[in-house]
């Protein structure tokens, strides 16, 4: 077999509409489209039926599964191989919330495994832009019984319970399983979450979906996986330190660190034994590694494959957010 060709590679944007869904991705970060709520952008998926494809380089139009089957130590380091074989273990999307999501849980793996044959979900948010007085919803007020809960779910009268946050940009939450939460309208973020789509809805404010039902709601396996006892401990510290990579959010997952650039840094990738993931937040950047360039604007996003030792990224202003799997 060929040896794999090292370079950043990008990936056709799978965007997602929704009926909670805006036009920030458009407006914002030039996603094309003909959607009018577009929702969410799929930057890098190995999500049956929602895969990547990539659009450049030597490449380019290979979905992210048949270069996994080639080329699985080179992409994903053989740690992450030896976990999972050739499965891609996270998902990175842009959202934008025009309207709230629904209120939502998710579960931790060995619920997902028994009920799913998944993964879980375990995710994190960095928020990108919020309009004035814009909430997240994280987390209940305050421990609750599971009977509080229900009566509340029952009277319509949830929201009492529920811990409401207002972000602005730069903010960042980790969304641990179980954790009850949803974004609210005028907030656009960067989410990072295991390859999982599996969401319980716990209340949809009684609206319909873009096909003008309702959409199914998951009373009892939200009751399954909610932690009640609200740690209230989500939302992230992190430093600003300029030409360096600052941590936000290190689970058992992801490694997510936070790039404000304003000049050329060449990062040491040579003891990650892991696929890096960069995503664009503001200004323009290239990668070079192995002699070949890649160039991202804000909102987009790259990987680089396991197997690159270092990368030279140029830009004289970015803000990037850099990922890997501890």
């Amino acid at each position: 077999m060929d040896a794999m060709p090292l370079y950043a590679l990008k990936f056709n944007p799978i965007l997602k509409d929704k009926v909670w869904g805006g036009t920030k991705l458009k407006t914002h970060f030039g996603k094309q489209t003909d959607l009018s709520n577009v929702g969410e952008s799929w930057e890098l998926s190995g999500v049956p039926g929602n895969i990547s494809v990539v659009n450049n380089g030597p490449l380019a139009g290979q979905d992210l599964n048949s270069l996994l089957k080639q080329y699985p130590l080179e992409l994903l380091g053989e740690r992450l191989y030896a976990k999972h074989g050739p499965v891609f273990p996270l998902l990175f999307k842009f959202i934008d919330a025009a309207l709230d999501l629904s209120v939502q849980v998710h579960p931790a793996d060995e619920y997902a495994k028994k009920h799913h044959d998944s993964f879980g979900k375990s995710e994190m948010w960095y928020i990108m832009q919020a309009d004035e007085d814009a909430d997240l919803i994280v987390d209940f007020k305050a421990p609750v019984s599971k009977e509080t809960y229900s009566e509340a779910l029952d009277n319509k009268a949830l929201g009492t319970l529920l811990n409401f946050h207002k972000v602005q940009a730069g903010d960042s939450y980790f969304i641990a399983p179980g954790t009850i939460h949803a974004i609210c309208g005028g907030v656009m973020v960067a989410e990072i979450q295991q390859t999982s789509d599996i969401t319980y809805r716990v209340y949809d404010w009684d609206r319909p979906g873009t096909d003008g039902k309702m959409r199914e709601l998951h009373t009892q396996e939200a009751l399954d996986v909610l932690n009640f006892d609200a740690p209230n401990d989500q939302k992230l510290n992190y430093t600003k330190k300029e030409n360096a990579s600052n941590q936000v959010c290190r689970s058992d997952f992801f490694d997510t660190r936070y790039l404000p650039l304003t000049t050329t840094i060449t990062q040491d990738l040579s003891d990650t034994d892991s696929f890096v993931v960069y995503m664009c937040l503001s200004g323009t950047v290239s990668f070079t590694l192995n002699g070949q360039e890649t160039t991202l604007v804000k909102g987009q996003t790259a990987m680089i494959p396991a197997a690159a030792t270092r990368v030279v990224i140029k830009t004289d202003g970015a803000e990037l957010l850099e990922v890997r799997v501890p």
